[in-house]
């Protein structure tokens, strides 16, 4: 009984990054206990990649331009003025051709800083470069 009263006390890991494929679409997913950050490829749009970055128990505030920069050994921040809000103002949205910078900010650093109107959602990257190598050649297997 102690023992399980011990596991109850300390705090779970953090949920691994996870890459499985949908239908025809390729996914890149991790979640935070306050937030969500899902890549997708999906060939049969015109802009088929996208990351969606969704907040949990707050919303995102409008902003002119959206941010992220990627914190590690191979610094990098990338911004965009063609994000998009869902209704509600939990989901970030943006999508493009490619995502080349994306996907080597996400394998290749510590973590990631959603920035956008003075918010800032820390996306921890530990553990992810396996789960971005598969998400690269499920992109290559259906298409990029």
């Amino acid at each position: 009984m102690r023992f399980l009263a011990a596991l109850l006390l300390f705090p779970l890991p953090a949920a691994a990054w996870e890459a499985y494929t949908d239908g025809p679409v390729c996914v890149l997913a991790h979640d935070t206990e306050t937030s969500r950050t899902e890549v997708t490829h999906d060939p049969r749009r015109a802009l088929p990649y996208a990351i969606d970055i969704t907040l949990i128990g707050t919303t995102w505030t409008e902003g002119d331009i959206f941010a992220i920069r990627f914190e590690g050994p191979r610094e990098l921040t990338i911004s965009t003025d063609r994000q998009q809000l869902s209704t509600d103002q939990f989901r970030l949205s943006v999508a493009d051709t490619g995502f080349g910078n994306v996907l080597n900010g996400i394998e290749f650093n510590d973590t990631a800083r959603a920035l956008l109107a003075g918010q800032s959602v820390a996306i921890p990257l530990t553990n992810a470069a396996p789960a971005v190598r598969r998400f690269r050649d499920c992109a290559e297997r259906i298409g990029a």
